[in-house]
């Protein structure tokens, strides 16, 4: 897997931190930089961290789903995606009631990352060992970023674009999960 390919995974997983980091953004009256930080690197670490995780796991088990690891791959991000897609469109009201304390930004952080540590299961079914480390560092790197970004879009301009994020992010992740189910399948095999 290239370059491209994972970060707009990162940026697809990263849409979950993203909308938090709005709402994170909507609640300050002036930005707050060691906090952004702070919360920037949670969200990264955790993000970064957890596609790890899901590529142990998975390596454990890889010889038993070996055969059908690349429809494994194409339902996680389906369904992840999809998620992120239903989300975006059925948010209700103002869901950004959060407080500024590090136990409750670990339980975001933790919350917002689980959807990566799935896509570490993809990693693991497409034989990723060499690449693994590289791609959680590329993740928690972008994660870190838009998360930071993203509390300085919920300051400045409101939620009005949680929802759109959310969208974008699911739509990536189902794309990328459809090429890795093509390619498995050969079905692009034609253009050499």
């Amino acid at each position: 897997m290239g370059l491209i390919q994972i970060s707009l995974i990162g940026a697809g997983l990263a849409m979950d931190a993203f909308s938090v980091a709005i709402c994170k953004g909507l609640k300050m009256q002036k930005i707050d930089k060691k906090y952004t930080t702070l919360l920037a690197a949670f969200f990264g670490f955790f993000q970064g961290g957890m596609p790890i995780i899901g590529f142990l796991l998975g390596s454990t088990f890889e010889q038993y789903i070996k055969q059908c690891d690349h429809w494994i791959a194409f339902i996680l991000l389906t369904l992840i995606g999809g998620k992120m897609i239903w989300e975006a469109f059925h948010t209700e009201g103002d869901s950004c009631t959060i407080r500024h304390d590090l136990k409750e930004l670990t339980v975001l952080a933790f919350a917002t990352s689980i959807d990566a540590m799935a896509v570490g299961l993809t990693f693991a079914f497409l034989d990723m060992k060499e690449q693994i480390v590289f791609a959680a560092l590329i993740i928690g790197g972008i994660t870190f970023v838009i998360s930071a970004c993203g509390v300085l879009i919920g300051h400045r301009f409101g939620s009005k674009y949680k929802n759109k994020a959310e969208l974008a992010g699911g739509v990536i992740l189902i794309l990328i999960g459809c090429k890795i189910l093509a390619e498995h399948m050969g079905w692009f095999s034609f253009l050499g």
